[in-house]
């Protein structure tokens, strides 16, 4: 499965240009408007996230998905990463991957108590298990100085048993729990168990999870956790039937939590994650029937607000509500991607969303849109690459301006 899954996925990276050449038109913004993708700094390796640590040298921590956390100051990448946890991760390899290390946030508290936490894969000596997914609490510095690999608290980890659909992503809730995205385990169409791992409650796999890192030894389970109470369910789960959620985000004014959740063979989705939410996977592929491919039930599942079918892009990069100040037109929409190259934002009107193509002016061509972030301003960046390989030196950092 592990060889048909890789096969497939080359095959993937080697049509990109034939796919971008034909997908679908998106609409474009009502307003008219048009956007420049700012360059930040070059010389990434295959970056996976990014968090802001909102000082007065606009420091930016990047993830590099081989294990490095680099540090952008003033605009500048600094030649000694903040973290090497290169000899924590599982061996990448050389061509394409999804594991590595995937997710960053920083404690609410940051400021005084100066926690950061990561999600990476590490090796797995377990029967039919491919790596662990690790979650991890480190403490920085004031200085930025050299963070030791060993001096990371383990918070979670469990294994999965493919490479690919890892999930990864990190972040705190208004809440103040931290919330995990999980994918489905890997292969292809969940085929784990009767009806696939994001449907099977006993499982982290599949699912966004919810903890509390600042009570219990790791962590605690919050008390209105809605399968807290449920036999042989995993209480650390907040919803579930996800195949990848690759990305989700709080939005910084409300309590809505997007979810860029990647398809099948057919459909990407944007979700609006609620506790307790059954997504639908694998029997369905954001609206549509998978399996069964007819006749799935929707009772009971959340379909999601928006969707787009695999002429306009093959993998959703989910991102966040722009609540900026440098381009109006864009206060109060979603702006995500998809790993392709197209750039989206969805408008609400009546609790109806539309979804348009950002006009970019000077887009980079044939870019790979590995992961979107947002600095505690609210403007909106995208982490690149031109390859498809974690080693691959292509990538860059961008800001979203006028």
């Amino acid at each position: 499965m592990l060889q048909k899954t890789i096969i497939n996925l080359l095959l993937i990276i080697g049509i990109i240009a034939i796919i971008t050449a034909f997908r679908l038109p998106a609409k474009k913004p009502a307003e008219n408007a048009s956007y420049s993708l700012k360059q930040i700094c070059a010389g990434l390796q295959s970056p996976t996230g990014m968090a802001d640590l909102g000082d007065d040298k606009g420091t930016l921590l990047i993830l590099e998905q081989q294990g490095l956390v680099r540090i952008i100051q003033h605009g500048k990448l600094l030649p000694n990463p903040l973290l090497d946890l290169r000899s924590k991760i599982v061996k990448l390899d050389d061509g394409y991957d999804e594991r590595g290390l995937l997710g960053i946030a920083l404690h609410p508290d940051f400021e005084k108590n100066h926690k950061f936490y990561v999600f990476y894969s590490s090796p797995s000596k377990e029967k039919n298990s491919n790596c662990n997914s690790v979650i991890a609490q480190f403490t920085m510095s004031t200085q930025l100085l050299p963070v030791s690999v060993n001096s990371g608290k383990i918070i979670l980890s469990y294994s999965k048993p493919e490479m690919n659909h890892d999930g990864g992503q990190l972040a705190f809730g208004h809440d103040g729990f931290l919330y995990i995205g999980v994918g489905d385990g890997g292969g292809a169409g969940d085929e784990h168990g009767k009806n696939g791992n994001g449907q099977n409650l006993q499982t982290y796999l599949g699912k966004i999870l919810r903890i509390d890192v600042d009570h219990g030894s790791p962590y605690s389970i919050p008390s209105d956790n809605p399968f807290r109470e449920v036999k042989n369910a995993r209480q650390e789960i907040f919803a579930y039937g996800l195949r990848n959620p690759w990305r989700f985000s709080f939005d910084m004014l409300t309590p809505r939590l997007f979810c860029g959740d990647v398809g099948q063979d057919k459909f990407e989705e944007v979700d609006i994650i609620t506790k307790g939410g059954n997504y639908g996977w694998r029997k369905m592929e954001a609206s549509h029937c998978y399996n069964p491919a007819t006749h799935c039930k929707e009772s009971g599942m959340i379909q999601p607000i928006n969707e787009y079918s695999h002429p306009m892009g093959i993998s959703i990069t989910g991102g966040f509500v722009y609540r900026g100040k440098s381009i109006q037109s864009l206060v109060g929409k979603y702006i995500f991607a998809d790993w392709s190259g197209p750039l989206f934002c969805l408008s609400e009107n009546q609790q109806k969303w539309t979804r348009s193509e950002l006009p970019i002016k000077n887009k980079p061509p044939m870019i790979r849109i590995l992961s979107l972030g947002q600095d505690q301003a609210g403007e909106i960046y995208y982490l690149t690459s031109k390859g498809a390989s974690a080693f691959d030196k292509t990538g860059a950092l961008y800001k979203l301006v006028n």
